[in-house]
């Protein structure tokens, strides 16, 4: 099975636009692949409950929780506006760009 291309990356700064979360921005932290799900900073947080050990004294931990990546979209980083991206030929190299202003991303 070939490799996914997925609209958002590792690093990419996206908008939440379904969901309980919808609205919030964050960077994107994790690519889960097979799951087709993604985990954003401070988007989608969880309580953990965490058993104490010999290092750490446990207690309840928010964190982070995946989401799927249909529910985001990329904050295009000229205009800070969510857009559809598309990818294109850029000499020998195939590039995402934004539908809404044109400008290459990465």
């Amino acid at each position: 099975m070939a490799n996914k291309k997925f609209h958002i990356k590792k690093g990419d700064t996206v908008e939440v636009i379904a969901g309980a979360d919808k609205g919030n921005r964050g960077e994107v932290l994790e690519m889960l692949p097979k799951k087709n799900r993604a985990i954003v900073a401070d988007v989608n947080m969880v309580t953990k409950h965490k058993k104490p050990t010999e290092n750490d004294p446990g207690g309840r931990i928010e964190q982070e929780s995946s989401i799927h990546i249909s529910n985001l979209m990329l904050v295009d980083p000229k205009t800070g506006e969510p857009t559809r991206i598309g990818r294109r030929m850029e000499g020998e190299k195939l590039v995402r760009y934004s539908k809404k202003s044109g400008e290459t991303i990465d």
